[in-house]
């Protein structure tokens, strides 16, 4: 029997006169096609993805609305590393941070400085430099060694994190999540900070639940570590997801720059800052936060460009799309969009709360993501991992995937709700896993076990 795998070459089904039959998958043609053929052949080949609309796994904005659609069309071809042919771009994209650093209630927003980035991940990446930066040359200056530099963390922290220490020789200092220590709460903290500590992070909504940190509490276990030992620890916040909802739905959280300690925010454009995938944001309290010798004035087509990055050339549009975004919504828009989410999410998960076989681990108040688990039934014959292939096999796609370090033994399930998820939408989905739990539960035997299992959720 063939196997798929074993056709090098892409039949056009689509094919005109006069074309070629077949087209190399893996290598460049001889000949040319014509872009009806081509296109038709990656249309054809994208439809086998997922209906984004559907994934509840991903972070990952997956609408906009039609104004902005036409804004992206008509912006694709800009450069935003290219300051001196786009200058408005880069004049918007300062508007959209000084936004930012005033929604985070900076002291002086019209002395901070931030930048926009590919993702929140290159965000925190940057946000780190700065810590580790600022830390070396304090020791420097103090006569004393560079060598040993460490990041504290909880283990629920996103994978970028441990690539950032890893990639920038810096110790991860992971603190461990537990059934008592949902989240790094400052429990313990004076355990894991000593001098070489460049920093701590905070998260404002945990990749694996969606719980938020509670930066004020760590805020205040740094201050009694300063008053005990004068090490003065500044934190950087990952808001990847709830720096974009605890301003609008939770005003009254003291989580961001209103706490002294707080040096550095980031958060996702592409995520609930409600812009197509590939942006992010990074904002320092005040400029002297980020050390100068990180910026790079460089020459480019003509003009100075000064830089903090780790991509250069990217895509501007995203930059505009923000901007609209903030234009058209303002505060009023963005907290009704951001609670609608939260209450999709909280209708999801009390429904499934009022299900036997699950129990709760967050319930979706924080940012609208919560996971769950199954309770304890030695009966029972199916996983979480089975459920969630059940789900997939009606186009949603629901993750199940174990909890981190010291709770690995825990599997939950997770829904992440966005922009799009509309309550009639949410109410067949229920529906629909309703029908996946019962169908399992009747099942007499085992499952067999997916081969692997998936690893997507870390979006």
């Amino acid at each position: 029997m063939l196997n798929v795998r074993d056709f090098t070459e892409i039949n056009p089904i689509h094919a005109r006169p006069g074309e070629p039959v077949a087209a190399p998958r893996t290598k460049l043609g001889d000949v040319e096609l014509l872009p009806e053929t081509a296109y038709q052949m990656v249309h054809d080949e994208s439809i086998l993805d997922g209906n984004a609309r559907l994934n509840l796994a991903t972070f990952v904005s997956t609408w906009m609305d039609d104004q902005a659609n036409r804004l992206y069309r008509e912006s694709f071809d800009k450069n935003a590393i290219d300051k001196d042919e786009y200058p408005q771009t880069a004049a918007i994209e300062q508007y959209c941070w000084h936004m930012l650093a005033e929604l985070w209630h900076a002291p002086d927003p019209a002395n901070t400085i931030g930048t926009s980035t590919t993702g929140s991940s290159e965000a925190c990446m940057l946000g780190g430099l700065a810590l580790k930066r600022r830390w070396s040359q304090r020791r420097r200056a103090q006569g004393k060694s560079v060598d040993k530099p460490n990041l504290v963390m909880s283990t629920g922290v996103q994978v970028c994190w441990e690539k950032f220490c890893n990639y920038w020789d810096v110790e991860a200092r992971q603190v461990p999540i537990s059934s008592d220590h949902k989240t790094l709460d400052g429990s313990d903290l004076e355990k894991y900070v000593d001098e070489n500590t460049i920093g701590v992070v905070a998260i404002m909504g945990v990749t694996y639940t969606g719980m938020y940190e509670p930066v004020t509490e760590i805020a205040q276990a740094l201050d009694r570590i300063q008053l005990a030992t004068g090490l003065d620890v500044p934190i950087h916040v990952d808001g990847a997801s709830g720096g974009m909802i605890a301003p609008f739905c939770q005003p009254d959280l003291i989580w961001d720059f209103r706490l002294p300690r707080v040096a550095s925010i980031n958060t996702s454009g592409h995520k609930y800052g409600l812009v197509y995938p590939g942006l992010g944001w990074v904002v320092w309290r005040d400029q002297s936060l980020l050390p100068e010798d990180l910026i790079f004035r460089v020459s480019y087509l003509g003009g100075d460009m000064p830089t903090f990055a780790l991509n250069f050339s990217r895509p501007g549009a995203q930059v505009l799309l923000q901007y609209y975004t903030f234009l058209r919504l303002g505060r009023p828009g963005f907290t009704r969009v951001q609670q609608g989410s939260l209450d999709v999410a909280r209708f999801l998960a009390m429904s499934i709360a009022q299900m036997e076989q699950f129990e709760l681990w967050n319930d979706g108040s924080d940012i609208p993501v919560f996971a769950w688990m199954l309770s304890d039934d030695p009966a029972r014959k199916w996983s979480l991992y089975d459920l969630s292939d059940r789900l997939r096999m009606q186009g949603w796609q629901v993750p199940a995937y174990p909890m981190p370090s010291d709770l690995q033994d825990l599997t939950v399930q997770r829904i992440v709700v966005r922009n799009g998820m509309s309550l009639d939408l949410a109410d067949r989905f229920m529906a629909e896993f309703r029908a996946a739990v019962a169908y399992l539960d009747k099942l007499a035997g085992p499952l067999p076990k997916p081969a692997s299992q998936p690893v997507g959720f870390r979006h």
